[in-house]
């Protein structure tokens, strides 16, 4: 036990207990009682020397960052972050509390709901696709009708792609609206029940981007813009991402960067880091969501080794009210994540592990699958098999390094 302010860190996420920017006992972990036992972050946390506390808290639900301030009233933590898109607005309403920076809590919450993101985001003028909040497929068929082409139904309350189609055309439509409403997100969320609600939107055709942000009281300290590879398909789960976007022209770039500043105004975020997601169409950026967290996908790990910073570490100085020094405009390489394709079903063999390690550019490799094992359908992120992330002197060079190394990797599934 360490007598310093301690570091509240809400969701837990798997590199946590290695961060070296965490002191010996600063850290306090918060994550539901029942990811806490289906996880077993008991186990996952022992012996991590980071660790002051592991408190088990119904953080998603109304009112819970008030009750743990109620609860916790001199705790004085010297900050506050959210590591999982569910963990923001209770990270931000209790950051509030403490008195601490953080996104605030309208914001978060505007950013955390996709229907309200667009009603927010379109009145401040940011290109939206026409969406709608529906209850059934039938009504799903009246906004087709209204707007016709290729549709995207999805979730306004989930991540990960869970529950996210997209329908070029209306056959089939009750069996893809139930299949939609079957999502299993696994010992990731907690046991109860949740409100689910469904939005269409017209289906915009481009390139797709994200970008991220560090952002100080509002001021961008950071910026960069990843870009995005699909899996092919009609679910919009991706495939990989280079860093910065390889091929980007800086003008299309800049624009980016600019929209999502007009997302953050419009929404009053305040501190912390910003993934927003964006499809390119004749020139003109679309919003797809906005999320007031890290990017997952191992994006963080790729912005630290083309810009050379270590991104983590500023963004806790920003949450404890610090300013770091200014940061790069501009990358010094490119890196890489590519996901493994494999064909669901049990595993028969795996080869070329060890030869993919072995080319060029390769920062990890992650595959635990072996014989015996099952590759799930992809219906949402979580679904992917692996993946490997790799360097280059250019983002393009990355993204290639990245494609020969899943290429050299050979899955083989029955049935």
């Amino acid at each position: 036990m360490t007598s310093q302010q301690p570091w509240i860190i809400v969701g837990y996420v798997n590199v946590l207990p290695v961060v070296k920017e965490f002191a010996p006992g600063s850290v306090i972990v918060i994550d539901e009682p029942d990811v806490i036992r289906n996880r077993d972050l008991k186990s996952a946390l022992d012996g991590a020397v980071m660790l002051r506390e592991l408190i088990g808290w119904e953080y998603q639900l109304p009112g819970a960052a008030d009750e743990f301030f109620a609860t916790y009233p001199d705790l004085d933590p010297a900050l506050i972050a959210p590591l999982l898109e569910y963990a923001t607005p209770f990270a931000a309403r209790l950051a509030e509390r403490y008195g601490l920076p953080g996104a605030g809590a309208g914001a978060a919450q505007v950013m955390r709901d996709k229907a309200l993101l667009r009603k927010v985001t379109s009145a401040a003028g940011i290109a939206n696709p026409a969406s709608q909040e529906v209850g059934s497929a039938e009504q799903v068929r009246e906004f087709a009708a209204a707007h016709p082409g290729s549709l995207v139904l999805k979730p306004a309350n989930r991540q990960a792609s869970v529950g996210t189609r997209v329908l070029h055309s209306l056959d089939g439509l009750e069996s893809v609206w139930q299949d939609c409403l079957t999502q299993d997100e696994g010992y990731l969320v907690p046991d109860r029940e949740r409100e689910l609600r469904m939005l269409v939107e017209q289906y915009v055709r481009g390139e797709e981007f994200s970008v991220e942000l560090l952002v100080r009281e509002g001021e961008v300290l950071f910026s960069n813009v990843t870009g995005k590879l699909l899996y092919p398909g009609d679910r919009p789960i991706e495939l990989g991402h280079s860093v910065p976007a390889a091929g980007l022209a800086p003008e299309l770039g800049e624009l980016l960067v600019a929209e999502t500043g007009r997302v953050l105004r419009a929404v009053g975020f305040g501190s912390g880091m910003v993934h927003c997601e964006w499809i390119v169409s004749e020139g003109v950026p679309y919003l797809v969501e906005c999320a007031g967290r890290f990017p997952g996908d191992g994006i963080p790990m790729l912005i630290e080794e083309a810009y050379r910073i270590n991104l983590a570490a500023e963004f806790y100085t920003v949450m404890q009210g610090g300013r770091p020094a200014p940061l790069p405009r501009e990358a010094a390489g490119g890196a890489a994540v590519r996901f493994v394709q494999a064909e669901p079903g049990e595993v028969v063999s795996v080869t070329g592990v060890e030869e993919a390690r072995a080319l060029p550019g390769v920062l990890s490799l992650s595959l635990h699958l072996e014989p015996g094992q099952t590759v799930r359908p992809l219906r949402s992120s979580w679904d992917r098999a692996g993946s490997v992330m790799t360097r280059g002197a250019t983002p393009e060079e990355a993204l290639a390094n990245a494609a020969a190394v899943t290429a050299a990797i050979t899955v083989r599934t029955a049935g």
